[in-house]
């Protein structure tokens, strides 16, 4: 059975990196590591290496979402499986790794998601800690796809993949974990008509953080598009906001966590209004919409 340690990397296309990039550090929180050889900016939020990497392009969305594996035993069960799937795992040359401070990587375009995925095994940096900026972000905390397969896309990653699914909120989301990460989702398969980013999520040390998140945001007029307010499902507190090409992020605190052995059954809960936010917030329509179709796997090879 396939083992993770989490969901550790995202790559996205902005469409002007400079302004992605000061929005990145000074509002979301994010702390700069370096540019990369094709212009890119990495970033970090954690104690890896980095963790968001922006590339410039004519329209913004997601680029590839990376998941660490558990070690290095995990690559070979994985690759069979992704084969007998009938999907083409191609593997990151070493000299790229070593630039992304990775021990191995793979890639494959996943269809039912219509994104290209990275399974990794991560290389810490502890030659220079982590220092949280604005927002004491603790880790990336999850990632949701918008897709019109969506029972599809549950089925492989929970059978093929090995995530958990935790619960369900009719047919709109289904959240699954990065097992045995215990963290009630890494993950969010969103029913929807295309395929893009419904939103990345960002876990935070304390409610502060949510509040004063609040008021940064409207202070630079970043639009704030669902919350303040609590998701029963997985009990966390939340807010939205959009990035300056409309991208969805999301702050997280107090997130449900599961015991590797023994966990509780997923829950099949209602789509009611209740069931989104216990608190009642309105959700603006433009939360959720994602931007462009996410990236082909040979964009997401090139400079990898």
């Amino acid at each position: 059975m396939i083992r993770y340690q989490k969901f550790g990397r995202v790559e996205l296309n902005v469409t002007d990196l400079a302004r992605s990039r000061r929005y990145y550090e000074d509002i979301v929180g994010l702390q700069f590591v370096e540019q990369g050889p094709e212009g890119e900016v990495l970033l970090r939020c954690d104690h890896d290496h980095h963790n968001v990497v922006l590339h410039a392009a004519a329209s913004a969305g997601l680029r590839v979402a990376g998941f660490g594996l558990e070690d290095e035993s995990q690559f070979e069960p994985l690759r069979e499986r992704l084969r007998a799937a009938g999907l083409d795992a191609r593997e990151i040359p070493p000299a790229l790794c070593a630039r992304h401070r990775q021990q191995r990587a793979l890639r494959v375009f996943e269809p039912r998601v219509g994104a290209v995925i990275e399974f990794y095994l991560p290389l810490a940096d502890t030659a220079r800690p982590f220092r949280p900026g604005v927002a004491r972000i603790q880790r990336l905390g999850h990632v949701v796809f918008n897709t019109p397969r969506a029972a599809e896309a549950i089925a492989f990653w929970r059978d093929v993949l090995n995530f958990r699914v935790s619960d369900a909120v009719g047919e709109m989301v289904t959240f699954l974990r990065v097992w045995p990460n215990p963290w009630h989702h890494g993950i969010g398969i969103a029913s929807a008509p295309e395929y893009s980013l419904h939103h990345v999520n960002y876990m935070v040390s304390e409610i502060d953080d949510i509040g004063r998140a609040l008021a940064r945001l409207r202070k630079a007029q970043s639009p704030v598009v669902f919350g303040p307010g609590r998701h029963p499902a997985s009990e966390s507190v939340f807010l939205y906001f959009l990035d300056p090409d409309g991208l969805t992020m999301e702050y997280s605190f107090g997130m449900e966590a599961f015991p590797e052995r023994f966990a509780r059954e997923p829950r099949q809960l209602p789509l009611a209004p209740e069931w989104l936010d216990a608190w009642g917030s309105e959700r603006d329509p433009r939360c959720f919409t994602g931007a462009a179709p996410n990236a082909p796997l040979e964009a997401a090879m090139e400079g990898a």
